[in-house]
């Protein structure tokens, strides 16, 4: 049973690791922004919600995100482990993940945080916008991304060294070195 949360910034390989491992623990990889999408597709009403801040071009608030993660958690396949990908993305969500946690009687066994330098980022966020077409993804879009997220989720990595759950990977090697790190890591 493992119960894992992913950080890093935007580009260090959160997903694919997240999504590697969860096939190999057998557990859900959970990532909010699926989660927005298949409520959204199921027109839920949480789904119903989110669909009108997205159109409207604003964030989904933390509120509605909240209860999103709080209904997947309580789905009968969670049960036995997770792996949280994209989410907390700040202290607060942090905090009210800690207390969902404690509401489940669950607890988090590894926050990890895939380090990778700036310029390296970079350089696989320009390679995955040409690669999937997103004219939008820039330099300049991207080091924006790269500032919202020092400034808004960085803080979420002090909180879970605080809570002693944190690990630190370098996320600056290939994939199959990052993922054999991991299964040493959970399934010890």
């Amino acid at each position: 049973m493992a119960r894992l949360i992913f950080l890093g910034p935007p580009g260090a390989g959160k997903g694919t690791q997240a999504k590697l491992l969860a096939e190999l623990l057998q557990v859900p990889h959970i990532s909010t922004g699926d989660i927005l999408r298949s409520a959204i597709t199921a027109k839920t009403p949480l789904g119903e919600k989110a669909k009108s801040y997205m159109d409207a071009g604003d964030l989904v608030p933390d509120s509605l995100i909240l209860d999103m993660i709080r209904d997947r958690l309580n789905q009968s396949d969670a049960h036995k482990g997770w792996i949280l990908d994209g989410f907390p993305r700040n202290v607060s969500q942090a905090s009210f993940l800690d207390e969902l946690l404690q509401e489940l009687n669950q607890t988090c066994d590894y926050a990890i945080n895939l380090e990778v330098p700036d310029e390296v980022l970079m350089s696989r966020l320009l390679e995955r916008a040409q690669k999937e077409g997103r004219a939008d993804d820039n330099e300049d879009t991207i080091r924006r991304r790269l500032e919202v997220y020092r400034s808004e989720t960085a803080p979420v990595i002090g909180f879970y060294r605080d809570h002693s759950v944190l690990t630190v990977i370098n996320g600056d090697q290939p994939v199959q070195s990052v993922t054999e790190y991991l299964k040493q890591l959970v399934c010890s």
